[in-house]
């Protein structure tokens, strides 16, 4: 009743303004109506009607009024009049942190709570965020002041994650304010990835560019008249040629992999055939270190999904390895496996040595690019250090995955695990 009531005095309210606004347009109608009564003789039963028609178009809404009327209308159906702050908060898929004129905070989305853990209403986000770049961007906003710049912040804690943080009042004299984490840490990541990438091949290209340098020098200067050390360096310049070209190579091939990491091969490949050429390719470079090259392979067809002449480069990149790096164990041993049990059914490819192994400390690390267990033994061996990471690029794009298993002295084992069709 108290709603009904309340309703009827705000029409009335309206009605009497637009009395109000229309009333000297109102006036001159009556005045216009009265004339012709009185000077043209027309009859009260004209009279009374006109007089009812003005009043009446006076208290119509205008067109303005009718449209925001309808608006108004349109939004409070559509219920976003009822939309609360929780609700947008809830939306936002970054940290936010609602909070006051004292930096309490007052609400915080889920995301927040994930990020940040330990949060509370009322809690001072001063304390909560210590480093000096938060102070400064909380203080600036609390004293009125337009952020121009958001800031970098670094959390430690339970990892470390970078963020860049904006705040903003919410509103017109809400006295709440708000603070957005966005999430850099993957871009900062790339980042360092690709100075360090550069910074390594500057390095590996470098020492035989030096290398070469010097020898032609020398071949200039002190050598020119002498021809047994012409021969020499001039071998050991084509061997450091030789090992540029393979680190252009290899980095050429990996750039060719990043950039279409998300293009998943769909023809077939027959497994055992490409294993077998493979193994038919290093036989020589086997012969050349004493390595003896086992087959384990299964009966019957072996066909997964993928590229032949990409995991052709995968089986290549670790029997060649097998047979450089495990030349001291005598043999290779190359085996296939159907795996059935579990959700993830495949193929189990495992290309096994028999030498030195490889120390439990470097298998996290030994697929990142120039990561070398030995740097002397991996040049001496013409190693790039970007074999093992083209490796898992190629088995990303096929959805496959590469497992080590070593223990020192007893060689080491790469299994790679494809997919079945």
């Amino acid at each position: 009743m108290a709603e009904t009531g309340a309703g009827q005095d705000s029409r009335g309210q309206a009605l009497a303004a637009r009395l109000r606004r229309n009333r000297w347009l109102l006036a001159a109608g009556v005045l216009a109506v009265i004339a012709v009564y009185s000077f043209a003789g027309a009859s009260i039963y004209v009279l009374v009607p006109a007089l009812a028609l003005l009043a009446a178009a006076a208290m119509l809404p205008a067109d303005a009024e009718r449209r925001s009327t309808d608006t108004g209308a349109a939004i409070e159906a559509s219920g976003l009049q009822r939309l609360s702050g929780e609700y947008l908060a809830a939306a936002v898929a970054d940290p936010l942190i609602i909070f006051d004129h004292s930096a309490a905070m007052v609400h915080a989305n889920a995301a927040a709570f994930a990020a940040f853990g330990g949060l509370a209403p009322g809690m001072s986000l001063a304390l909560k965020f210590r480093a000096p770049e938060m102070q400064a961007l909380l203080d600036g906003v609390l004293s009125g002041e337009v952020a121009a710049d958001a800031v970098d912040y670094t959390e430690k804690l339970p990892v470390e994650r970078t963020y860049r943080v904006s705040a903003s009042t919410v509103g017109h004299a809400t006295g709440l304010y708000v603070l957005v984490f966005k999430d850099q840490s993957e871009t900062r990541r790339i980042d360092r990835m690709r100075a360090d990438f550069i910074a390594n091949a500057s390095h590996e290209l470098r020492t035989p560019l030096a290398s070469i340098a010097g020898f032609i020098e020398t071949l200039r200067g002190p050598a020119r008249n002498d021809p047994a050390a012409r021969d020499q360096f001039l071998q050991i310049m084509q061997n450091q040629t030789g090992r540029m070209a393979r680190l252009i190579d290899d980095l050429l091939s990996l750039s060719r992999l990043e950039m279409k990491p998300y293009l998943r091969p769909g023809t077939a490949v027959d497994l055992r055939q490409t294993i077998d050429s493979v193994i038919d390719s290093l036989g020589p470079l086997a012969s050349e270190n004493g390595i003896v090259i086992e087959r384990n392979f299964i009966d019957g067809p072996v066909s997964v999904p993928g590229d032949r002449d990409e995991l052709f480069q995968v089986f290549e990149n670790l029997l060649e390895n097998a047979c450089k790096y495990g030349q001291s164990g005598g043999r290779v041993t190359v085996s296939m496996a159907r795996v059935e049990d579990g959700q993830d059914p495949g193929i189990d490819v495992t290309i096994r040595d028999y030498g030195p192994g490889i120390a439990e400390e470097h298998i996290p690390r030994i697929t990142e690019r120039f990561y070398r267990i030995d740097v002397e033994n991996s040049r001496t061996q013409k190693g790039t250090g970007l074999g093992l990471s083209i490796v898992k690029h190629i088995l990303s794009r096929h959805n496959a995955r590469l497992s080590i298993k070593s223990e020192v002295g007893k060689g080491a084992a790469f299994t790679v695990h494809l997919p079945a069709r």
